[in-house]
Formats: structure tokens, C-alpha cells, sequence
């Protein structure tokens, strides 16, 4: 089946694209860019890098930016999968979704309006899991946001590792939160993995951190042969 990818280039959309590989022809990215951290449905930090991460996993991309409100969300969202059915002729799509019956419901309504197909491979998967599989499967994923207590400005710019992984787990189970930031409290930028052709390095960057909330602003990059 042709699918089309939600792409957000964070660690969830990759790794579901990686789970569906084997079974289907992923022939794009579909890419929606908020105009808002505000945004309830797309990821916000360094979106503007999904562009890269497409010619790095050479993949076309569509993209188009929205304003921070669900009618905005969903109607740039059906747009932007109108375009993929007209340009790469996709019959369904595939998310990162894990947990969020908000994203879920809204990406389900459009498709059965549109005919599409609808592909969760990541639904209900746990932190560990999530995260062991980032490990497991080779991905290099960078923190770029945090928005939850007790993760402080050390943790902006950290790739994933194992024990980086253990220590997020831990501090997820004392203090309450998804340690995969299925909440939105942890947000990651991918720049390598077996989905990728080349590597993406970042040359350039600002961090903004202020209460337990910041984000790691990619300014600059390049991208560099495997």
C-alpha cells in the first residue's frame, strides 16, 4: 500500500515509519508547521528542520504552515492530505500517535472522509518501550524541548541514550510524567537512523529556558554522507 507519513522529526513519527517500512511503499512526508508552541495537534520545535530530515531520508515532503486552532489544524491537515492524494496517490497515512485520543480521533475522522487508510503502529506503547526501541533501532534523537518538572536546561540538546533513557524513566516515575513525553513534557529532534541516507549535524543553535520549560533552537546544520 502506498502510505503517506505525519512527519513531525521527532522520535515517535520515525520510529513509526520505521515499524511500517517492511510492509508498505512510504512514498512522502506530510509536514503541517504551527505558527505556535501552542499547537495541540503538531509538534513545534525546529519544525522547520523536517524539510532536511525528508532529503536526508530522500523523501519528498508536503508542507504547510497553520495557525494554533483546531478548525485551522484540521482544515491545513485535510488540505495537506488532499495534496498528497493527488501528487503520490497514497490510500493512507501513518502517525506517531501513542496515547493522545485528541490526535487520534481528529487524523481518524479525516481519513474515513477521505478514504484513507489510518496507521498507529506506535498505539499504547509505554515509555520503555518507546524509548528502548529508540535505542534498539539506531535512532540519534536529540532533546530540543522540555516542558515538565524536575527537567531543567541540562537535558536541551542531550541525544538519547541509554543512560540518559534509565535516568528519564526514573525521574518520570517520581515525579508523575511520561518519560517519552507523550504529554508534551520532552520533545526531540532526529537527526540519524536506519530510515536516514545521511546524517544531519547541527553547526548553530540558541537555548531559551526559563521555569522548567525550554527549547533547543536549532540555527544552523548540515548534512553529511553515512
Amino acid at each position: 500500500m502506498r502510505l503517506g507519513a505525519l512527519f513531525s522529526g521527532g522520535k515517535d513519527s520515525c520510529l513509526a515509519i520505521h515499524r511500517m517500512r517492511p510492509f508498505h511503499d512510504i512514498v512522502c512526508l506530510i509536514n503541517l508547521v504551527p505558527k505556535s508552541v501552542e499547537s495541540r495537534l503538531f509538534h513545534f520545535p525546529n519544525a522547520w528542520i523536517t524539510s532536511f530530515q525528508a532529503e536526508a531520508m530522500e523523501l519528498p515532503i508536503i508542507q504547510l504552515e497553520t495557525e494554533d486552532n483546531e478548525e485551522s489544524e484540521l482544515m491545513n491537515l485535510s488540505k495537506a492530505l488532499k495534496l498528497a492524494i493527488q501528487r503520490f496517490n497514497i490510500e493512507g497515512i501513518i502517525t506517531g500517535v501513542v496515547r493522545s485520543r485528541y490526535q487520534a480521533s481528529r487524523i481518524q475522522g479525516l481519513c474515513d472522509r477521505l478514504k484513507l487508510h489510518c496507521f498507529n503502529p506506535l498505539w499504547l506503547k509505554g515509555p520503555e518501550e518507546i524509548l528502548g526501541d529508540v535505542l534498539r533501532e539506531g535512532f540519534i534523537a536529540m532533546i530540543t524541548g522540555v516542558f515538565a518538572y524536575p527537567l531543567d536546561e541540562s537535558f536541551l540538546g542531550k541525544i538519547i541514550t541509554a543512560e540518559l533513557a534509565e535516568k528519564l524513566l526514573e525521574l518520570g516515575r517520581k515525579y508523575g510524567f511520561d518519560a517519552a513525553g507523550e504529554g508534551g513534557e520532552i520533545e526531540t529532534t532526529v537527526l540519524d537512523g536506519p530510515i536516514f541516507k545521511k546524517k544531519i549535524e547541527v553547526t548553530d543553535y540558541e537555548i531559551f529556558y526559563r521555569g522548567y520549560s525550554g527549547i533547543f533552537l536549532i540555527r544552523g546544520l548540515r548534512l553529511t554522507p553515512k
